[in-house]
């Protein structure tokens, strides 16, 4: 199983979309909120996600797909 730490940045359309819920519903991942931010604009969070490398590639193609941009830290 892979742990890894993101900051991904949301889209303004995409606030009131549960983007944490479907983590937990859709995929086989453990995301942990580290920090996190969100304005009229825009968010940005800190997660630590855990699952297999399979299931997180399945979960960035979702962020992709949703215009939500990711960078490992």
């Amino acid at each position: 199983m892979a742990k890894i730490k993101i900051e991904i940045t949301i889209p303004s359309g995409l606030k009131e979309e549960p983007i944490i819920y479907h983590i937990v519903k859709n995929y086989k991942v453990i995301p942990t909120i580290v920090e996190a931010s969100f304005s009229t604009e825009m968010g940005w969070a800190i997660l630590t996600l855990e699952g297999s490398r399979e299931e997180l590639d399945r979960l960035f193609t979702y962020f992709k797909d949703k215009n939500i941009s990711i960078n490992p830290i």
